[in-house]
């Protein structure tokens, strides 16, 4: 990602009660700023820079995607947590005063029942495909998924992991994503944990890419948190034929 910066970076990501409280849950969101602040979660704020935005391309996205059907939820201005600084902060872990590009966020609803379904986030990310493409100026942009693997941070399964489910996800992601599209929320909570339902929105950055890509890195570990931390690095050219 050093090498090969984007002009412009699409970030998928839950918001922890920071940015919207639990009155109001949208289940998709964007924003259109030109500058999010990096949200106070109760320890200050973490010593990253705020996010400049791109509302140029904010607004054909929402229109685009408003005009396939997906009603999203717009922010003039918002805060941003840690689901979405620390994708960026392994992206760039020294930022210094800024990020490496814009960035736009979208917003999932991870966190209260009901949340959207797999196969709706897969048709999200495949709306935003199109948009993207359809956006007159030409210019790279990396989209980027979120969301910790199999964990659970309460009731009877506190701490369960799942790395078998999780080494399959990383592989179907790549080749089989209708296979991870067509897992019900209860199947995402009995395999991944409570919280591992966070998965989905992985599937709104692959919907956004070819149906053949290129894996360029990925890892695997459970640190101590007891999140498992999955990363993986796709190329969406068109991979090049073995001649």
């Amino acid at each position: 990602m050093a090498d090969h910066t984007p002009d412009v970076a699409v970030l998928i990501y839950n918001d922890h009660a920071n940015g919207v409280d639990l009155d109001i849950v949208p289940t998709f969101g964007i924003g259109t700023a030109d500058r999010y602040t990096v949200a106070d979660e109760g320890f200050g704020k973490r010593p990253v820079p705020d996010v400049l935005g791109h509302p140029e391309l904010s607004f054909h996205l929402l229109q685009q995607l408003v005009d396939e059907g997906f009603d999203l939820t717009v922010f003039g201005e918002l805060d941003v947590d840690h689901g979405f600084t620390v994708p960026l902060s392994v992206w760039t872990p020294d930022p210094g005063d800024a990020w490496p590009c814009p960035v736009i966020p979208i917003m999932v609803n991870v966190i209260r029942y009901p949340q959207p379904t797999a196969a709706r986030c897969y048709a999200l990310g495949q709306a935003l495909g199109r948009a993207l493409a359809s956006f007159p100026e030409d210019i790279t942009v990396g989209v980027l998924g979120t969301g910790g693997m199999s964990h659970q941070l309460a009731g009877t399964r506190a701490g369960f992991i799942n790395p078998t489910f999780d080494h399959m996800f990383l592989d179907a992601i790549q080749h089989d994503p209708q296979k991870l599209a067509a897992m019900t929320r209860e199947d995402y909570i009995r395999e991944a944990g409570s919280e591992g339902i966070e998965l989905i929105m992985w599937l709104v950055m692959r919907g956004a890419m070819n149906a053949e890509i290129t894996k360029v890195h990925s890892a695997y570990h459970v640190p101590a948190s007891n999140t498992a931390a999955g990363l993986a690095l796709f190329d969406n050219r068109a991979p090049v034929a073995a001649g």
